[in-house]
């Protein structure tokens, strides 16, 4: 749409040269030209942030992504053209700490509307792996301590499994969206307003499913689901950390099987992006099961669903067998 002109700085003017972004078509795939298109023009950091993107933009908007589908986005570089197409946007979306090198994109990219769905709900800090439960009977050096790293722990990113974080994620999307292409205002309120009326039915689909369970603790790879756990009532125990790459300590597995036996859980969850090794082996040491449990980072054509409402209905059908809901 590109309503304005804009200056863009040395370094992407030459980025751009050296890539020969003026070949790109300006269609909406990925390989496409994020500016310059007579649409709102708008970059999304990672899958969660695009399909936001698209269902409050619709018609209106021309959405390209960072992050391609099938790549982990806690990893992703950005290439000189992906950063130069940043410049050429009218909006970017993305969630502050969950990717770095986006981040330092973001600072740098001339772009009017900067979208941090960070700072559009609460994101919590929900500790590390080895701290779910909380931290009774520990010394106040524990206490200090564990006080210390959480300052160093980044808040958890993951809020869009959420959806009641996520619909709030929505709302300041929609309106950051009105005041920066006005003249589509009242579509981008209607088709944001559908898509809350979407999360508020997942949530009390999630809110039925999960209220009457034989056990409330659930094994995932990694330590995605926090929000989630917390909105309905579960406990997350993690293989690994926030960093779904980390190898967990002989220490951790054991620890693990023993809380598999004490709390009833009958199945290790693995996730389509990283690597099920690890979480397939603690499931044959303890005699669990496996599943699928999606974080929802992308959608591929291992996804058991094409878009996020699907996916996450999916992922309560497989916590809902795992968690023995009535």
């Amino acid at each position: 749409m590109n309503v304005r002109r804009r200056h863009i700085s040395g370094i992407a003017v030459a980025a751009a040269a050296a890539v020969g972004l003026g070949t790109l078509s300006a269609c909406s795939s990925d390989s496409a030209a994020a500016g310059n298109t007579d649409k709102f023009d708008v970059v999304a950091s990672f899958y969660p942030m695009q399909y936001l993107a698209e269902q409050i933009g619709g018609d209106h908007v021309n959405v390209t992504t960072l992050t391609e589908p099938g790549q982990e986005p806690h990893d992703l570089e950005l290439s000189a053209k992906q950063t130069a197409r940043m410049g050429e946007a009218d909006a970017v979306l993305y969630l502050k700490s969950l990717q770095p090198a986006v981040d330092e994109a973001v600072g740098q990219a001339d772009v009017k509307t900067k979208i941090d769905a960070a700072t559009l709900t609460k994101l919590e800090d929900h500790g590390s792996v080895e701290h779910d439960h909380g931290s009774e009977g520990h010394s106040e050096e524990e206490h200090a301590a564990e006080a210390h790293s959480e300052e160093e722990h980044a808040l958890d990113p993951h809020v869009w499994l959420d959806p009641v974080k996520y619909a709030e994620i929505a709302e300041g999307v929609a309106k950051a969206f009105e005041k920066a292409d006005p003249d589509n205002a009242a579509d981008y309120r209607k088709n944001a307003d559908a898509l809350t009326k979407k999360l508020a039915d997942l949530n009390t689909a999630y809110e039925d499913g999960l209220a009457n369970t034989d056990t409330k603790v659930f094994f995932t790879n990694h330590a995605a689901f926090g929000y989630l756990a917390e909105r309905y009532g579960l406990t997350q125990e993690a293989i690994n950390g926030l960093d779904p790459e980390s190898e967990p300590s002989p220490a951790r597995i054991k620890e693990l099987q023993d809380e598999a036996k004490a709390d009833g859980v009958t199945t290790v969850f693995y996730e389509t992006l990283v690597s099920d090794k690890t979480a397939k082996t603690l499931a044959k040491d303890a005699g669990l099961k496996t599943d699928i449990l999606d974080p929802l980072e992308g959608i591929t054509d291992k996804s058991k669903g094409d878009d996020y409402i699907a996916v996450m209905e999916s992922n309560l059908k497989a916590l809902e067998a795992a968690l023995g809901a009535k």
